[in-house]
């Protein structure tokens, strides 16, 4: 039976190899994924606080001078 040693470590050195991190490889990792939940966390905060403000706002726009007057029948200044 041939000794299957010397293979088995050539196999091995050559997973290890592919293992072994690369330096210039950078990755965000847990504490950018973490980062980005709070941001997302955020936003959807500021975002429904905005709805609810905004749904307070009682905006009533004033009657436009022109238009009030052809409703009444006159005729405002011409413009041209």
């Amino acid at each position: 039976m041939p000794d299957m040693s010397a293979s088995a470590s050539m196999a091995m050195t050559h997973l290890v190899t592919l293992a072994e991190l690369d330096e210039d490889k950078v990755t965000p990792g847990v504490l950018g994924f973490i980062v980005f939940a709070v941001m997302a966390l955020a936003v959807w905060g500021l975002m429904r606080s905005m709805s609810r403000h905004m749904g307070k706002v009682d905006f009533k726009e004033a009657p436009d001078a022109e238009a009030e007057a052809e409703a009444a029948g006159r005729v405002g200044p011409q413009k041209g």
